[in-house]
C-alpha cells in the first residue's frame, strides 16, 4: 500500500467512526494537529472542528458510510482520489465528491480540499 493509500483509508476510518471517542482517535490518526478541512459546507481546522464536521455529516445521513470510489492517485506530498456516501441498507449513493489531500512529513494529513460532485436537493450550496 502507498503512503497515499494509507492517508486515504486512515481518513475513511475517520469518517467513518461510529463513536465519539473512536472518531477523536481516528481525527489524530489521520490529521496533523492542525490539519484542515475544507468543503463548498465547511471550513475548519485542528482536531476539534475536524471531529465535529464528521459528526455533523453522520447526523445527517444516519446509516451511511464513507467509501472510495475508484484509485488514490498521488504525487509529492498531495493525493486525489473520489469518494461516495452509501447506505448501509440499499447501497444508494447520493452524496459524491473528489478530495484532494496534503500530506506532512509523518504521513498525517495537513490539509484536505474537498469537492462535492453529486448532492441531494435538500442540500443546498
Amino acid at each position: 500500500m502507498s503512503r497515499y493509500e494509507v492517508a486515504v483509508a486512515r481518513y475513511f476510518e475517520a469518517w467513518n467512526a461510529g463513536d465519539e471517542a473512536a472518531r477523536a482517535k481516528a481525527v489524530a490518526a489521520a490529521w496533523t494537529e492542525d490539519g484542515s478541512y475544507t468543503d463548498p459546507l465547511a471550513q475548519v481546522s485542528g482536531h476539534q472542528g475536524l471531529a465535529a464536521v464528521i459528526a455533523g455529516a453522520q447526523q445527517q445521513f444516519p446509516g451511511f458510510e464513507f467509501r472510495l470510489s475508484g484509485a488514490v492517485d498521488g504525487h509529492h506530498d498531495t493525493a486525489r482520489f473520489s469518494w461516495e456516501l452509501v447506505s448501509v441498507v440499499d447501497g444508494s449513493a447520493p452524496v459524491a465528491g473528489s478530495d484532494v489531500i496534503t500530506l506532512a512529513e509523518d504521513g498525517r494529513i495537513r490539509s484536505v480540499l474537498g469537492f462535492l460532485d453529486r448532492l441531494p436537493s435538500c442540500i443546498a450550496l
